[in-house]
């Protein structure tokens, strides 16, 4: 049924599209007949909850950040069936983000390039939905800076989203990897992370409960440089990462240079971003052992890739363009027939 939809929703621009399909699933709910028929339809039986960093998640699958900016769905999210959601990226301020167009389909590739630009409503709009999220479902807060605020002052801008999302989130992630704000890549750095993490931890311990704190990190580092980041997450008190952020590399792709170019700058998801993103993720989790979980995400269509997620080293999957591509039922068809890594 899915891939029939695609045709159509293919032949609008991709932003467009995204809202339209959300649109149209949400109404599809709420029709008498139809409505019940597919919900049931989107239900697993084969949720099996994770203890993760002291959070015990409905399912192995979550949504990664950017897909619900503003947190509008999570209604939806927790209908189909995802053990959580990573909301945001959020920013102290509202911001429009990038000129459109800044989201592109590689069909052949099964591939996304975006290059939003950290496009949202604002922290404090944001907490007011948060305020009234559902039950049973695993929220993350995914933040970042301003574009216009100087990454001498970007501290700030995380700490002013930290402090209001604390209380309305499940975790929080600090995103110092989206290679869409200009800089931002800059401050995957020990003399960024470490002073952040310093005003980050201060704050938690303040708080009356104890709330994770992720690092979203790159795909593009050399695997050599993974050494460094491990010694700096040593530093920082972080209770996990999630592995990966989108690629500035087009390696992977088949499309011909003259289509690249025609795109133009962006963050690549999908299918070329699995094995890129694996080699970090078994990488990272050699050199951590089990002393750091760690969340994969990059390249997840199937209930193969998760399972290959986990062989190298993760604890949870999230998926992002795999939800394009696949559909609403993605949720349901992974757990089906994902293999633990028991």
């Amino acid at each position: 049924m899915y891939n029939l939809i695609k045709r159509f929703l293919f032949l609008l621009p991709p932003e467009k599209a995204h809202d339209a399909a959300l649109n149209l699933i949400e109404m599809a709910l709420k029709w008498p007949i139809i409505g019940p028929f597919l919900k049931k339809s989107f239900k697993s039986d084969n949720h099996i909850p994770v203890v993760f960093v002291g959070i015990t998640f409905p399912n192995i699958l979550g949504l990664a950040a950017g897909f619900d900016k503003d947190a509008k769905r999570l209604g939806l999210w927790k209908t189909l069936g995802f053990g959580h959601v990573e909301i945001g990226t959020v920013t102290p301020k509202p911001q429009s983000g990038n000129p459109k167009p800044r989201l592109f389909r590689i069909p052949d590739d099964h591939a996304l390039i975006n290059r939003m630009g950290f496009n949202n409503q604002g922290v404090d709009a944001i907490i007011e939905r948060l305020k009234k999220r559902p039950e049973g479902l695993i929220v993350g807060g995914n933040i970042g800076k301003n574009k216009d605020t100087p990454n001498e002052q970007a501290v700030e801008d995380y700490v002013i989203c930290f402090k209001k999302m604390y209380d309305h989130v499940d975790y929080i992630t600090v995103n110092v990897s989206s290679p869409n704000t200009p800089g931002l890549r800059d401050l995957q750095s020990e003399a960024f992370l470490v002073p952040l993490f310093e005003e980050l931890n201060a704050i938690r311990n303040t708080k009356e409960k104890f709330k994770p704190i992720f690092l979203k990190i790159s795909p593009d580092f050399q695997l050599i440089a993974i050494k460094n980041l491990v010694q700096i997450l040593k530093k920082i008190n972080v209770q996990g990462i999630i592995a990966t952020n989108t690629t500035v590399s087009r390696d992977k792709l088949r499309i011909g240079q003259i289509e690249i170019e025609k795109i133009g700058a962006g963050g690549m998801s999908g299918a070329p971003l699995f094995e890129p993103s694996n080699a970090i993720l078994a990488t990272l989790s050699i050199e951590l052992g089990n002393s750091m979980p760690i969340i994969g995400v990059g390249g997840v269509f199937n209930a193969d890739d998760a399972s290959e997620k986990l062989l190298r080293g993760a604890h949870l999957i999230q998926v992002y363009t795999g939800f394009v591509y696949e559909g609403p039922w993605i949720v349901k068809n992974i757990l089906k027939d994902i293999l633990y890594n028991n």
